[in-house]
């Protein structure tokens, strides 16, 4: 595979390992960064050893992609820019700060025929890449992420800023339209919401349960799924995941191992525990890696420009609901995720 000619495009705390990242990458020959702030630019690009370009136009001359790493309300106008001068790009999550402004780089991007991937890093964590040979048909899902204050990130609500990776994470497993949102949240020490508990509903029947606070004392980041004969646990932080499922009648040579048995006879069921070996990757190095395959290549991004689209809309319809409840109970909709009209 041909190394792509790589740019950078915001190297603040975020940006700067991306930067740090693609130049260590094979499948990436990183060229250059910018930013608007121009001492951070320059520092950073004298770290990874590129240059720091002076105006974003020029670095995108020079590049087949960029990573697009500023600040979440320049999304949209950067990354079309990116697509004016031919680049593929890839975009930090949130996709950008509207659902409209989101519909409308899906569709630039498919018009430019360029390839637009969206940073949902959990989707390339450990514990979850350990769990690809299984099968999910999740009924009940419990997710907790929570973290000690940090003000880097305050200036959006934690909807954005942390619950998107599991309601990303979340619409995929299920990948049902949705019936039903509930959701309440609290701004405590910023001005937007900083705890939120958050249910949906599927079509099928299928809840999820959905907690982030960015004000808590000790940092968790679990999600517990239950489906028929099954329990499945991802620790993100621990990146380990753990499987609990039963088997009807004697095992021999099954998967798992058996830590006890409900019922008796022909109707007995083994419990078996076992924890999936897990890769040993850098998140943020695969997903690179998997945009770059996905150009040279001519396939799908692992997370699309819809991907990205979906879970923005179902963010914004739950801070909707947080913050005017009356409007949405007098005719707001359920975003239906399966059918995004993004052309």
């Amino acid at each position: 595979m041909n190394a792509l000619a790589y740019g950078i495009i915001g190297v603040g705390h975020l940006g700067a390992i991306h930067a740090k990242v693609a130049k260590q990458m094979t499948s990436l020959d990183l060229v250059g960064v910018y930013d608007t702030d121009v001492s951070r630019g320059r520092m950073v690009a004298e770290q990874v050893g590129v240059p720091c370009f002076e105006t974003m136009e020029e670095l995108l001359d020079q590049v087949d992609a960029v990573s697009i790493v500023v600040p979440t309300v320049h999304h949209f106008e950067v990354a079309q820019k990116a697509l004016e001068h031919g680049c593929h790009i890839f975009l930090e999550k949130p996709i950008t700060a509207t659902v409209d402004e989101a519909r409308r780089i899906v569709h630039l991007a498919k018009q430019a025929g360029k390839k637009l991937q969206v940073g949902h890093i959990e989707r390339f964590n450990p514990a979850v890449l350990a769990l690809k040979e299984y099968s999910f048909e999740p009924m009940f899902i419990e997710s907790h992420r929570l973290s000690p204050f940090n003000p880097r990130g305050t200036d959006v609500s934690v909807i954005l800023d942390l619950m998107i990776h599991d309601l990303d994470i979340i619409l995929a497993l299920v990948d049902r339209p949705l019936a039903s949102i509930d959701a309440s949240g609290v701004a405590v020490v910023s001005d937007t919401e900083d705890i939120a508990n958050v249910r949906l509903t599927f079509d099928n029947g299928a809840v999820a349960n959905i907690t982030t606070s960015r004000i808590s004392v000790k940092a968790m980041r679990k999600m517990r799924i239950f489906q028929k004969n099954m329990y499945i646990s991802i620790d993100f932080l621990q990146k380990q995941s753990e499987i609990f499922q039963l088997s009807t009648g004697e095992v021999s040579g099954g998967k798992g191992l058996p830590v006890a048995t409900i019922g008796e006879g022909d109707r007995a069921k083994q419990v078996l525990y076992e924890r999936p070996e897990v890769p040993e990757v850098n998140s943020m190095e695969l997903e690179l890696d998997k945009f770059a395959q996905a150009i040279n290549k001519g396939e799908h991004t692992p997370v699309t420009g819809e991907d990205g689209l979906r879970a923005l809309d179902v963010a914004a319809t739950i801070l909707q609901k947080i913050r005017h409840p009356e409007d949405v109970q007098q005719g707001g909709r359920c975003p239906n995720h399966r059918a995004q009209e993004a052309d």
